[in-house]
């Protein structure tokens, strides 16, 4: 009995755009991070695409050769194949960035000189035909004599520097607008549409967290394995706010005020696709080697597009650090629902007045934005002197708040 032939093997692995998340249908395909053709291997990163809600990579489920369907800023459906790749030719060990086609171009014979002596046409062709470099001449040459150094010197001396030319144009750069870029407009104009948004500000002296971090930085080190910041302090410092005043916590739900006794905080990442606000689950819980881990884990994760929309959800309360930027006071805008969002700034030396004399002290201005509709003058101006207090003398934190003399007291 003669034997059918067997069927085929479909040796093509399609490329699947995954959903970021429920209620997003389409999304941009951002960028390819191989070229069509070239070969891949099992799990790696092949290209990503950008939600209006996160940036989530592509990955390729099998090695072979990649075939790209889709090019890059075009706008796709969910569960579109965007690219397949061709399981039946051998990968090599490690990626390939280069198309199978292209082959090797061979190297060009080196020249066996290469110096900053200079050397006329006529003299480089008797080299070349001889066989010699310009080291071969100058060892056979006399020894260097003052005379040479003063000439050399003349020389430099002589030689104009050249100018810097400005070339006037009028040409413009336009690029699309992300489907991240795109939400977060929608977002900040809806906030100032649909919140009663102020800011109250103060300062806090950085004295006393700035020598608690040179004195034990070295130790601290040691044993986590990681900086001591200031943004720990600051989260440290928030989180026992919240809970003297859980309506700064707050935020609106059709008609009730929601007030979560737990303190998830939104650390704000400025990436190059845009503002990242990575949640820090039950902060309040954590110590401030734990707050340091999790916010270097999540901001770096952050600048490489790596964060799932998870984490990034649900925050009840963010810091936003203008700081870094140099930035000396300014009015941070609310991270819906949220009711409250804190800003730092920089740190700067400035004249202050401690009991009756003028000392200078490394101050920060610090700034709360607030829903007035949630929250009441009283409790957000008194949430800020309280964040003050906690950063000034931080050993407060481990007291429920208090000085130490009044815990010790009971009053």
């Amino acid at each position: 009995m003669k034997k059918k032939n067997p069927k085929p093997y479909n040796m093509a692995l399609d490329i699947k755009i995954p959903s970021p998340g429920e209620s997003i249908t389409e999304v941009e395909l951002a960028s390819w991070f191989v070229e069509d053709g070239a070969l891949v291997t099992k799990n790696q990163e092949i290209g990503e695409i950008e939600s209006e809600k996160a940036t989530l990579p592509l990955i390729a489920g099998e090695s072979g050769q990649l075939k790209i369907l889709i090019q890059e800023g075009e706008t796709v459906q969910v569960g579109v194949v965007v690219a397949s790749i061709d399981t039946s030719v051998t990968v090599p060990d490690g990626p390939s960035d280069a198309p199978v086609e292209e082959k090797a171009v061979p190297a060009k014979k080196a020249v066996p000189e290469k110096s900053n002596i200079k050397a006329t046409p006529v003299a480089k062709q008797m080299m070349e035909k001889e066989g010699l470099s310009a080291d071969d001449i100058v060892n056979e040459l006399r020894k260097i004599s003052a005379g040479d150094v003063k000439q050399v010197l003349q020389n430099r001396s002589s030689e104009k520097i050249p100018e810097r030319k400005v070339t006037s144009t009028r040409e413009e750069e336009r690029k699309k607008l992300s489907q991240l870029r795109k939400k977060i407009s929608e977002r900040l104009v809806a906030v100032k549409n649909e919140t009663a948004m102020l800011t109250t500000f103060n300062e806090a002296d950085m004295s006393a967290i700035m020598a608690i971090r040179k004195k034990y930085q070295e130790q601290f080190v040691e044993k986590h394995g990681i900086k001591l910041g200031f943004m720990s302090f600051f989260t440290k410092a928030v989180c026992e706010a919240l809970r003297q005043f859980p309506a700064v916590n707050s935020y609106l739900d059709g008609e009730e005020v929601v007030s979560p006794v737990y303190a998830d905080i939104g650390i704000a990442v400025q990436t190059d696709k845009g503002l990242m606000v990575p949640v820090i689950r039950n902060a309040e819980t954590m110590s401030l080697a734990e707050l340091e881990q999790h916010i270097a884990d999540l901001a770096t994760r952050a600048r490489k597009a790596r964060l799932s929309i998870e984490e990034m959800s649900g925050g009840t309360f963010t810091i936003s650090n203008g700081g870094i930027y140099g930035s000396m006071l300014s009015t941070p805008i609310l991270n819906p629902p949220q009711s409250g969002i804190l800003g730092m700034h920089n740190i700067l030396e400035r004249p202050v007045a401690i009991n009756g004399k003028v000392e200078i002290r490394p101050m920060m201005y610090i700034a709360l934005s607030y829903d007035h509709r949630v929250i009441d003058g009283k409790d957000s101006v008194g949430f800020l002197k309280t964040v003050k207090e906690l950063l000034e003398e931080p050993v407060r934190l481990i007291f429920g708040g208090q000085a130490p003399a009044q815990f010790l007291l009971d009053i």
